[in-house]
C-alpha cells in the first residue's frame, strides 16, 4: 500500500488534487500488476493532512514501538531512567549550587571540571549511593543519561573531593545565604547534635580513632560528625571531629564557627549529651540563648530540685504535658521544664509490670543458686530493681520501683531563654527529631557509613558530598511534602531512549504521567525536552 496524488479537471477548467490509498496486486488472469484504490483521504490541503494525521495515529496505537521504529528505519539502541536525574539536575540549578561551587574555585586550576565532577557524586548519593569508583565505572557511563558525566575520568572525581574540602566553609555560608534568599529560612532556632561514622580498617590516624560508637562498632575507628539544621530540616553547616572526641566537647567549636553567620536571635538546641556547665555558659556567652535537655543523674539538681517539685502539668497537645521549674535567685536563677508525654507514661508502666511479674518468677525459681543471682544483679533490665538483703537473699526494691514510676514519660529540659513560654520550650526541643532525621537518612539512604576513604580531605569531602545531597532531597519534600523515596520511584517511571536513526542518533524522552508533570511543577522544574539530538 502506499499514498498517491490524483488530479482531477473541474467543470470551470481547474484543478484539483486528491490523496488516495492504493494497493498494488497481481492479476493472475491478464498476468499483470494492477493497481486499486483503497481508499480516498480527500483533497490535498488541511482536509488530507488532517485525514493522514488521523490513519497514522490509529496505525500507531496497533503496531508495538520496535515496529513502528522498524518501520522507520529506526534502531532502539539504549534506555536509562531520567525522571528521577532530571529532578535532582534541576533543583541543583534552582538553587543556584552550581554559581556557587564555580566562584569558589575560580583561582584553582580549570582543567578540572569540578563543578559536574561534584554534581555527579551528590546526583550518585540521591540516586544509588555507590563507591566513587563505582560511580565512574558503572553509574555514569551505564545507569544514567548524563553525557557529561562520560567525559569524567576517576582522577577527576577524586581531585575534585579535594578542591571542595579546601573550600568547603566559604561554599557553605554562600550556600546558606543563597537558601535565605529563596525560602527565607526560619533561623531562630539551630538545631544541632552529633553521631559516629566508622571505618572498615583496623588503621588509626589522628582523625580516625577508636571511641563511643553510636553505630554499635566500637571495633572499628571512626570519626564523629557533627550537623547543624534549621527548623525545616535543611542542613547549614557540617563538622568532623576525631574519633574519641566527647559530645559535650565540640559546642565551643560549633559556637565560634556559627558566629559570623548573622543568625540574629537564633537558640541553640541540643540533646542531653551537649547539657555540661561549661557548655551552656559557652552557649549563653553574648547574649547567646539555648534549649537543652538534661540528664536525669541521681543527686543532680534535676532530680533534687527539679523532679521533686510540686505542681500541676498542664496541657499542651495530645501527647505533650508542661511544668515550669525555677531554681536559685536573682541573675543565678535557673530555667527548667519538666515534660511529660501521657502515651509514654502509660506505655512504661505497662511495659514495667510485665518486667517485674518476670522477675518475680524468677526469684522464685533461683533455689539459691549463686551464678544465676549473679546475672540477674548484673542485668541492665533487672538489677534497677532488685536489692541485697544480708543474708544474701534477693528482693525486689519497691522503693526503687516507685523511683522510676515517678519519671515515666519525663523529661527536663533548660534554657535561659525568657522570651520563649515553656509551651514553645518543649515543642522546640520535640523538633530535635529534625536531626536525628537527618542522620537517619545521611546513614541508611546516603550511606554516609562506612567510610572506605583514607585522607583527610577525602573524608571531609565524603561528609560534605552526603550534606549536599541531604539538602537536595530536603528541599523536595518540603516543596512535595511527600518522602524522597517515594518522590523518586515515582519520577523514575518516566524513561529517557536511544534511537538510530537514518539521520543519525536521536534521544527520545518518554511522555510523563500526569503525576510526574504535578510533581515537576511542585517543585517548579520544567520537564525534559522530550526529542534532543
Amino acid at each position: 500500500m502506499y499514498v498517491r496524488t490524483v488530479t482531477r479537471k473541474n467543470k470551470d477548467g481547474s484543478k484539483a488534487q486528491y490523496l488516495q490509498i492504493a494497493q498494488q496486486y497481481w492479476d493472475s488472469e491478464n498476468k499483470r500488476a494492477c493497481t486499486r484504490i483503497v481508499c480516498s483521504l480527500g483533497r490535498v490541503g488541511v482536509e488530507g493532512e488532517k485525514h493522514l494525521q488521523e490513519l497514522l495515529a490509529s496505525i500507531q496505537n496497533r503496531l508495538s514501538l520496535e515496529e513502528m521504529a522498524e518501520l522507520q528505519g529506526w534502531q532502539f539502541e539504549d534506555s536509562w531512567e531520567h525522571g528521577a536525574f532530571h529532578a535532582v539536575s534541576g533543583l541543583w540549578e534552582q538553587l543556584g549550587i552550581r554559581d556557587i561551587l564555580e566562584k569558589a574555585v575560580r583561582d584553582e586550576n580549570r582543567s578540572v571540571p569540578f563543578e559536574r565532577a561534584i554534581f555527579a557524586m551528590v546526583a550518585n548519593r540521591c540516586l544509588a549511593p555507590a563507591s566513587k569508583l563505582c560511580c565512574y565505572e558503572q553509574w555514569l557511563r551505564e545507569d544514567v543519561f548524563f553525557p557529561a558525566g562520560r567525559e569524567l575520568s576517576l582522577h577527576h572525581l577524586y581531585r575534585a573531593m579535594d578542591m571542595l574540602t579546601r573550600h568547603k566553609e566559604e561554599i557553605e555560608e554562600a550556600l546558606y545565604w543563597k537558601l535565605g534568599d529563596l525560602f527565607n529560612l526560619d533561623v531562630d532556632l539551630i538545631f544541632y547534635d552529633t553521631t559516629s561514622v566508622y571505618f572498615e580498617t583496623d588503621e588509626e590516624d589522628d582523625l580516625r580513632v577508636r571511641g563511643y560508637s553510636k553505630d554499635g562498632r566500637s571495633d572499628c575507628p571512626q570519626i564523629v560528625v557533627g550537623l547543624a539544621v534549621t527548623r525545616d530540616g535543611y542542613p547549614v553547616r557540617s563538622w568532623i571531629f576525631p574519633g574519641n572526641t566527647a559530645d559535650v566537647s565540640t559546642i565551643t567549636r560549633v559556637k565560634e564557627d556559627l558566629r559570623g553567620w548573622r543568625l540574629n536571635r537564633c537558640i541553640f538546641v541540643a540533646d542531653g549529651g551537649m547539657s555540661s556547665e561549661e557548655n551552656l555558659q559557652t552557649l549563653a556567652k553574648g547574649g547567646g540563648h539555648y534549649i537543652t535537655a538534661m540528664s536525669c543523674i541521681r543527686g543532680s539538681e534535676v532530680v533534687e530540685e527539679v523532679l521533686s517539685r510540686p505542681g500541676r502539668f498542664r496541657s499542651v497537645a495530645d501527647n505533650l504535658e508542661v511544668k515550669e521549674v525555677w531554681v536559685g535567685e536573682g541573675v543565678r536563677r535557673r530555667r527548667y521544664v519538666v515534660c511529660r508525654n501521657p502515651i509514654e507514661k502509660a506505655r512504661q508502666e505497662a511495659y514495667r509490670e510485665g518486667i517485674l511479674l518476670h522477675l518475680e518468677e524468677e526469684l522464685s525459681s533461683l533455689n539459691g543458686h549463686p551464678r544465676r543471682a549473679c546475672r540477674l544483679i548484673a542485668s541492665k533490665r533487672y538489677g534497677k530493681y532488685l536489692r541485697k538483703l544480708k543474708g544474701g537473699e534477693l528482693r525486689i526494691d519497691r522503693k526503687a520501683v516507685q523511683e522510676h514510676a515517678r519519671r515515666d514519660g519525663l523529661w527536663v529540659i533548660r534554657s535561659n531563654d525568657e522570651a520563649l513560654s515553656a509551651e514553645d520550650l518543649a515543642l522546640a526541643y520535640k523538633q530535635l527529631m529534625r536531626v536525628e532525621e537527618a542522620w537517619r537518612t545521611m546513614k541508611s539512604g546516603l550511606d554516609l557509613r562506612p567510610v572506605y576513604h583514607r585522607t583527610e580531605e577525602r573524608i571531609h569531602a565524603h561528609v560534605y558530598l552526603c550534606v549536599l545531597a541531604l539538602l537536595i532531597e530536603r528541599v523536595a519534600e518540603k516543596a512535595v511534602g511527600d518522602t524522597w523515596r517515594n518522590i523518586r520511584n515515582l519520577l523514575r517511571t518516566q524513561k529517557i531512549a536511544q534511537l538510530f536513526t537514518p539521520n543519525g542518533r536521536i534521544f527520545q524522552a518518554s511522555q510523563p504521567s500526569a503525576e510526574v508533570c504535578n510533581l515537576y511543577r511542585t517543585m517548579k522544574i520544567a520537564p525534559p525536552d522530550l526529542t534532543r539530538s
